[in-house]
């Protein structure tokens, strides 16, 4: 073969490759699930807010299609993060209640549960936990030993937004970067701090598929904001009020960064996001308006929360999805549509919504969703139109009409006891197939603390009222 000759035939090889790229990384879209921590259901403007500023989570909303009834699988943070990771029901291998922070290796999600990290690193994506982990704090259960190359982030619930270790003497109760602590002279504001992770994460792996989960510990207490934020709330008078929504205005500008980085990278028509928040809102300043209760609550308010998925071209834009959905959902919706196969051998809860956002399938995704914490001494069953719930908090049961009152004002539980029964009966089934919690409910004892303390409000309120006007 002559010099030329040869010349063509490098050229060639080199623009077949060079053309092959494109084609490789469009049959893999890249997948990011974005956990928001404690934000209320009417606490984005998508879902309505008028006092709390949210213009990048509206236009991902506006751009992909909105869960009108988006559900996660608990109402507290941990065993919600362990229903999410895994498709599973975290009451099926005893992840139940919050863990307190603790190094106890026998306290954290349960190795032989696969997460969603395990599943798209098996099919050749890099992975990234980024934020709040809040799955165990023993080395064993932390990120990089559960499918993600790369974590940067804090193991514990909840810590100081400027980066103070949880527990000054632990150091690995601060920020980590793959297990080694992070200098808190290094670390802004942890919402600044995550959202650069995450755009380094897109810009060092741009030319390969990635999962990246990015956990945000905004707006979960302590109440901190730095002044860049706070000018966005300025308009609030509630003092708490305030605070918080600048929390989440900071997490929304650090989420349009994200998406914006996506796109200067060519990315973002080929990248599937996921957003929800946690669990319902917290009772510093969050609301889950309209709906009753709060997190920890079985009620709609403890675990309908704002939640949308985008993903250009293959989900409908502009679309408000109105049957029921769960954070379940989420690991066999991303995994279907990056065409992985499931290799953990388990069982999942949760189903993809791919076909039902298409309308292929008119149907419902799930007949029936469950919910349960403290071994049952709060649980809840939504089965078609009707929701029972039994309240650790009223210590009563209640059954709601949620078609003629999704706002769960009116208990038909004595009215209708045929229906109490049937949807006892299936929380019965269903309760048979899980295990008992693996810790105890440190939030438990503050339930009757809570109902409490809300009583003692609604008593003020007859105070110095004329006789006979209670």
């Amino acid at each position: 073969m002559n010099t030329k000759s040869k010349f063509t035939s490098l050229l060639f090889t080199a623009i077949t490759v060079l053309l092959a790229q494109p084609v490789l990384a469009a049959s893999k879209p890249n997948v990011i699930v974005i956990y928001s921590d404690d934000q209320g259901w009417g606490d984005v403007g998508f879902n309505g807010a008028q006092d709390v500023l949210t213009p990048n989570l509206d236009k991902l909303a506006a751009q992909g299609t909105i869960f009108e009834q988006g559900y996660v699988s608990h109402p507290y943070c941990s065993p919600s993060r362990a229903g999410l990771l895994t498709g599973r029901y975290q009451q099926r291998f005893g992840h139940e209640n919050n863990p307190e922070f603790t190094h106890d290796e026998n306290i954290g999600l349960p190795i032989d549960e696969k997460t969603m990290a395990d599943e798209f690193k098996h099919a050749g994506y890099t992975t990234a936990a980024i934020g709040k982990w809040h799955l165990g704090d023993h080395q064993k259960f932390w990120p990089t030993n559960r499918g993600f190359d790369y974590w940067y982030g804090f193991s514990a619930g909840g810590m100081s937004f400027w980066g103070t270790p949880k527990k000054a003497k632990i150091a690995t109760s601060g920020v980590l970067e793959n297990g080694v602590p992070v200098p808190v002279k290094e670390l802004s504001y942890l919402t600044d701090d995550f959202t650069n992770a995450g755009i380094k994460f897109i810009e060092e792996n741009k030319d390969k598929p990635f999962f990246m989960y990015l956990a945000y510990n905004a707006p979960h207490m302590p109440a901190h904001a730095p002044q860049k934020y706070l000018k966005y709330s300025e308009h609030i008078e509630d003092g708490m009020r305030a605070v918080y929504a600048a929390m989440v205005s900071g997490m929304d500008y650090g989420i349009g960064q994200v998406i914006e980085t996506l796109k200067k990278q060519g990315l973002y028509e080929n990248t599937l996001i996921v957003f929800a928040s946690d669990n319902g809102g917290h009772l510093h300043g969050a609301s889950s308006a309209p709906y009753r209760g709060h997190k920890g609550m079985l009620f709609e308010g403890g675990i309908r929360v704002p939640f949308t998925i985008s993903w250009p071209g293959k989900i409908a834009a502009g679309k408000r999805y109105n049957k029921p959905v769960s954070t379940l959902d989420v690991l066999p919706t991303t995994l279907a549509a990056a065409g992985v196969t499931l290799t953990s051998g388990k069982p999942l809860d949760g189903v993809n919504l791919i076909p039902y956002l298409t309308g292929e399938n008119p149907g419902a995704p799930h007949d029936t969703l469950f919910w349960r914490y403290s071994d049952g001494a709060g649980y809840a069953v939504r089965h078609g139109d009707y929701k029972l719930v039994m309240s650790a908090y009223k210590e009563q049961t209640f059954l709601f009409d949620m078609v003629s009152d999704p706002l769960e004002r009116i208990n038909l539980a004595t009215e209708k006891p045929e229906k109490t029964a049937e949807l006892e009966i299936l929380f019965k089934g269903w309760n048979k197939q899980m295990i008992n919690a693996l810790w105890p409910d440190a939030h438990l004892p503050h339930v009757k603390e809570e109902e409490a303390e809300r009583e003692k409000h609604i008593k003020s309120a007859y105070r110095g009222a004329p006789k006979g006007r209670h």
